[in-house]
């Protein structure tokens, strides 16, 4: 369905070339031990890792963009960011590879969102405008204050903790159900209610302590 190209190092031209025994054996370790063995210079140990994972990720993606190329085209970018942070030896997560890729992928998604949805409504559970967050009433109306309104909050989203900006992310630049969400973020549909309302809080009072005032 997709191809990651990885370059190929010395080690796997001539006579360092992988053998087929030497994939039989690498399929049976962990994921702990192929990126080990990545950092150690063996390419193919990615291959087999990447091969393994590759298809519960790009449903992932594909899920929230809803888009075949779209999502190929963010599947590509996601593990080649995964394999520039192995590389450069900033994996921390032992052991929880999956969901750290799946999680890469998301942010991915989350910042296609944020760049070509700029000028979605945005509203609340209960369907109000988000900006009446800010009191701002009549204040909106002007297209540019509209868009200030949207910009600010966009930037408090950013403070919010990951479990939450997630749910706001997917809830309002992406337009899922909150059904859907859950499908996406493996939590319960109240787990995801309950992030909203907690997102919701928290900006009301990112706000308040801010003390922002649109001009």
């Amino acid at each position: 369905m997709f191809t990651i190209y990885i370059p190929k190092s010395q080690k796997e031209t001539g006579a360092f070339k992988p053998q087929k025994v030497e994939v039989m054996q690498l399929i049976q370790q962990t994921d702990a031990q192929l990126i080990h063995a990545f950092m150690q210079g063996h390419e193919t140990a990615l291959e087999v890792l990447i091969n393994r994972y590759k298809d519960k990720v790009y449903t992932s993606v594909y899920m929230l963009v809803k888009d075949k190329y779209l999502a190929e085209d963010i599947f590509q970018d996601a593990f080649l960011k995964i394999i520039k942070t192995i590389k450069e030896g900033r994996y921390a997560e032992q052991g929880k590879f999956l969901p750290w890729a799946i999680r890469v992928a998301h942010n991915l998604c989350m910042d296609h969102f944020r760049r070509t949805r700029h000028q979605v409504p945005i509203t609340l559970p209960d369907g109000q405008d988000i900006s009446n967050l800010f009191g701002a009433g009549d204040m909106v109306a002007d297209g540019i204050e509209k868009r200030q309104v949207h910009d600010s909050v966009r930037k408090l989203v950013e403070e919010l903790p990951e479990e939450q900006r997630e749910v706001v992310v997917l809830r309002i630049y992406a337009d899922l159900s909150f059904k859907e969400i859950s499908d996406v973020t493996g939590v319960s549909i109240n787990t995801a209610l309950g992030r909203m309302r907690y997102a919701l809080i928290n900006l009301r009072k990112l706000i308040t302590d801010k003390q922002m005032v649109l001009r």
